[in-house]
């Protein structure tokens, strides 16, 4: 597969489906989430980055896992409370996945094929960088800030690109 817009994802909480390429022409910043991981408060940083740059193309995209540590243990409509009431969440959630193991979403076979084992997630809040031809740009581990110079600036080469 060339192309990270191929991918599908059921929205959390819900019975509908969405794909990548619904969000076709505009960058992705996929991250892996977990509400009880101690980089949960990245969620601020990550919608404040949402707002700030969604009118220039900037899509961020939530995948929840209980994958790393057990740290997304709640159900579906939990998760979706929590994002709402404790960070004021309104970019888009997917439903939970798995990410590390046998059964991990395609997203991220797709990701080791292109990246190989250093472009996967070690843990919540690791960061896919998908261009506007759904391509993938970079990962960033968990302990880089959506808000700091390295993402940013890399975000901002990704929205100035055609």
């Amino acid at each position: 597969m060339s192309s990270a817009h191929a991918f599908r994802f059921r929205k959390l909480a819900g019975e509908s489906e969405f794909t990548l390429e619904d969000f076709a022409g505009q960058v992705i910043l996929i991250v892996n989430v977990a509400s009880a991981c101690a980089y949960t408060p990245q969620y601020r940083d990550l919608e404040a980055l949402y707002q700030a740059k969604k009118d220039k193309g900037l899509v961020v995209l939530g995948l929840p896992s209980n994958d790393f540590g057990a740290q997304e243990p709640g159900s579906e409509s939990a998760i979706s409370h929590f994002c709402e009431t404790s960070y004021g969440i309104t970019f888009p959630l997917a439903g939970k996945i798995e990410i590390a193991g046998a059964a991990r979403h395609p997203l991220y076979d797709w990701v080791e094929e292109i990246a190989g084992r250093s472009g996967l997630p070690r843990w919540n809040f690791h960061k896919l960088l998908i261009s506007r031809q759904g391509a993938l740009i970079d990962s960033f581990p968990s302990n880089v800030s959506p808000l700091g110079p390295e993402m940013m600036g890399e975000i901002c080469r990704a929205l100035s690109a055609e």
